[in-house]
């Protein structure tokens, strides 16, 4: 039986004519704020590299709201005779249960003649949005400082009891409230630069990347981190002349990080950043990145 495969162009051209596949749920995901796209990659199970050739993206930069594709599909038409289980043998890792799922189809056993159908060859069909969890700590800090501003306030009823006390002398109670108005506005200047990192320098830098697992690391830092225990943590490995160890910084593609490690081969701008899965590590190969150092 000859099986008819549909272009994306034809298939949209067709969409008005056919019922089933119209309504099938993209394999899409939104980005948002702080994410990158190892990140996505990781939370879909597939690789930075796949995130950018579907998208047709020439390097890492991602923006909030943008829509990132995390699977491969396509349009198959149903011809007179087809059966959900027989579409399904065509392809590898798919099944009719899937196929009905991803095209809303209550009925396996009831399909039309003409009607297109979306396959998912590759990535992950049921897109997985990234954690919002990790945003929360940085947007908690500059909140925490508040009530430790706030303390000299509280204090201000000890200055006006001598005011009290000197109510024949009009002099003294005017000065004051006037004493009080600087004693509140300080904090007010404290608050806005606050919530502002400040940047020690900024780098154009040639990053690859490094695993803990590989045969003979210790995967303990030269600063202490142990990576195997934290594979979560955001390390990269840089020379201490360029970028002092400890410092908070912010990599291209990667996000925030520490820089919590040192390496023989990691000299002048060069970074190794710390990726958990080997694969990944392998495919980031070797980027120019944009690195900010916070003070």
């Amino acid at each position: 039986m000859k099986k008819t495969m549909v272009s994306l162009v034809t298939a949209a051209a067709l969409a008005g004519t056919f019922s089933l596949g119209s309504n099938a749920s993209a394999a899409e995901v939104t980005v948002k704020k702080g994410d990158t796209l190892w990140d996505i990659a990781k939370a879909n199970n597939i690789t930075v590299d796949e995130i950018k050739e579907w998208n047709g993206l020439s390097n890492n930069v991602i923006h909030p709201q943008d829509q990132l594709k995390v699977a491969l599909s396509e349009r198959y038409k149903i011809e007179k005779g087809d059966t959900l289980w027989g579409i399904s043998q065509n392809y590898d890792g798919v099944n009719f249960q899937k196929l009905a799922e991803w095209n809303e189809i209550p009925n396996p056993d009831l399909i039309y003649a003409g009607d297109e159908i979306v396959i998912y060859t590759a990535g992950n069909a049921d897109a997985v949005e990234t954690p919002v969890k990790e945003e929360a700590p940085a947007e908690e800090a500059p909140a925490e400082e508040k009530p430790a501003e706030e303390a000299p306030v509280e204090e201000e009823p000890a200055e006006e009891a001598p005011a009290e006390e000197a109510s024949a002398e009009e002099a003294p109670a005017e000065e004051a409230p006037a004493e009080e108005k600087p004693a509140e506005e300080a904090p007010a200047e404290e608050e806005d630069n606050a919530g502002e990192p400040e940047v020690a320098q900024e780098l154009t830098m040639s990053a690859t990347a490094y695993t803990a697992t590989c045969e003979g690391c210790s995967g303990i830092t030269s600063t202490g981190i142990n990576l195997l225990e934290n594979p979560d943590m955001k390390v990269i490995s840089v020379d201490p002349d360029v970028i002092p160890l400890g410092s908070k910084v912010w990599v291209e593609g990667y996000g925030e990080a520490i820089a919590g490690d040192t390496g023989g081969a990691i000299k002048g701008n060069r970074i190794d950043i710390f990726i958990p899965d080997k694969q990944d590590a392998i495919d980031f190969g070797v980027q120019e990145v944009q690195v900010k150092v916070y003070k």
